[in-house]
C-alpha cells in the first residue's frame, strides 16, 4: 500500500472494518489525506478491484477531542441522508458503511464512495460559478424526502458571539441584540445546513465555452430542517470571507434569479444573515486554516476577522 504522507495512513482497527466492506477479491492499494475539512479526518481511499482496476473511496473519521462527542449525533445524519440522495437529482456521495460509535474502528467513522472534481476556493472565475452554486441550493432545498431530517439548530447565540478585536462594537451590539430576538417565522426547506464552495465540487476545464460544471456536494453531515434563508446566508459569508464583501449580496440575488425563495421581508433576511455571519465569529481560527491549506494563504485569521467586521457592520448600516 503506498501512502502520500503520515496523516494518509489509516488506522489498524479502521483498515479492517473498511476491508470488510470491499467487494471480494478487492484490496486497499493507496490511501491520501484529504484537507480541508474542519471536523473530520478524511482520507481517499484507493481500491485494488478484482479485474486489475481501481476505484475510490473516502474515509471520514472524527479524531478531534472538540468533535469527538457530536460524531454520533452527525454520522448517523449523514448515513441517512445520503440514501435519500440517491437518484433524487443532487450528486452525492453513497454511503458504504458507518460506524458511529466506533463500535469497530479506533474513531467513529462513514466510509462513502469518491466523487469526481474538486473544490476552488480561487478568486479567478468566481463570477461564472456563484449562479452554478445558487443553482445547486435551489435544487437542494426543492428535495422533499419520505423521511424529514431533523430540525435545524442555531450555532451561535446572544452570549457566545466573540466580538473581534478593533471591530465597530456599536455595529456588533446592534447585531447581537437582533438575534437575541425570536426567529422570524418561516417555512421549512431541506438545508444541506454547510452550503459553501468547500462543500462543493467542480469540474473546471480549461479556458472555453464549456466553463466549470458541479459534479457533486459533500459533508451532509448537519442536514436539516429550516429557513432557505439560513443556507443561503452561510454560503454568502463564506464567499465574503473568501471573496469580499459584495458577494454576500450577490450570493442572494443569484439564489433568487435561479428561482429561490427567500423570506418575504428586509428585516427577515437580515435576520438570517446576521445570525450566520455572528457564528463564524466563534470559529474564525478554525475557518481560516483550511483555507490556507487549500493555497489562500493570504487568508489569516485576522484577515479573516477583518472582513468578518466589515460583512457585519454594513449589513447593520443596511437597517434603515
Amino acid at each position: 500500500m503506498t501512502n502520500h504522507d503520515e496523516a494518509s495512513i489509516v488506522r489498524p482497527l479502521t483498515l479492517a472494518w473498511v476491508s470488510r466492506h470491499l467487494e471480494a477479491g478487492e484490496r486497499i492499494v493507496g490511501t491520501e489525506a484529504l484537507h480541508g475539512g474542519i471536523t473530520a479526518e478524511m482520507r481517499r481511499l484507493t481500491i485494488g478491484t478484482r479485474d486489475g482496476g481501481v476505484r475510490d473511496l473516502v474515509l471520514r473519521t472524527f479524531v478531534n477531542p472538540l468533535f469527538v462527542e457530536q460524531a454520533e449525533d452527525l454520522l448517523n445524519t449523514e448515513a441517512g441522508v445520503l440514501p435519500l440522495l440517491a437518484g433524487a437529482g443532487v450528486a452525492a456521495p453513497g454511503l458504504v458503511a458507518v460506524d458511529p460509535t466506533a463500535a469497530h474502528c479506533e474513531y467513529p467513522s462513514l466510509l462513502m464512495t469518491h466523487l469526481a472534481g474538486r473544490t476552488v476556493l480561487d478568486d479567478g472565475g468566481l463570477e461564472a460559478r456563484v449562479p452554478l452554486l445558487a443553482r445547486q441550493l435551489v435544487a437542494i432545498h426543492a428535495l422533499r424526502p419520505a423521511g424529514r431530517p431533523r430540525e435545524y439548530v442555531a450555532l451561535t447565540t446572544a452570549d457566545t458571539v466573540v466580538t473581534p478585536k478593533g471591530a465597530d462594537v456599536v455595529a456588533w451590539a446592534a447585531a447581537i441584540d437582533m438575534i437575541r430576538k425570536p426567529a422570524p417565522p418561516y417555512e421549512g426547506r431541506f438545508l444541506h445546513r454547510d452550503f459553501h464552495p468547500g462543500n462543493v465540487l467542480f469540474d473546471v476545464p480549461p479556458p472555453g465555452p464549456a466553463g466549470p460544471r458541479i459534479t457533486g456536494v459533500v459533508d451532509w453531515v448537519q442536514t436539516s430542517w429550516g429557513p432557505a434563508d439560513l443556507d443561503v446566508a452561510h454560503c454568502s459569508t463564506n464567499l465574503v470571507l473568501l471573496h469580499g464583501p459584495a458577494w454576500g449580496r450577490r450570493f442572494a440575488e443569484a439564489y433568487e434569479e435561479a428561482g429561490g425563495v427567500l423570506a418575504a421581508t428586509a428585516s427577515e433576511r437580515l435576520y438570517w444573515r446576521v445570525r450566520d455571519a455572528l457564528a463564524f465569529s466563534e470559529e474564525v481560527r478554525l475557518v481560516a486554516r483550511p483555507w490556507r491549506e487549500a493555497g489562500r494563504t493570504e487568508l489569516t485569521t485576522r484577515a479573516v476577522e477583518e472582513r468578518l467586521d466589515a460583512y457585519v457592520t454594513a449589513l447593520m448600516d443596511t437597517r434603515g
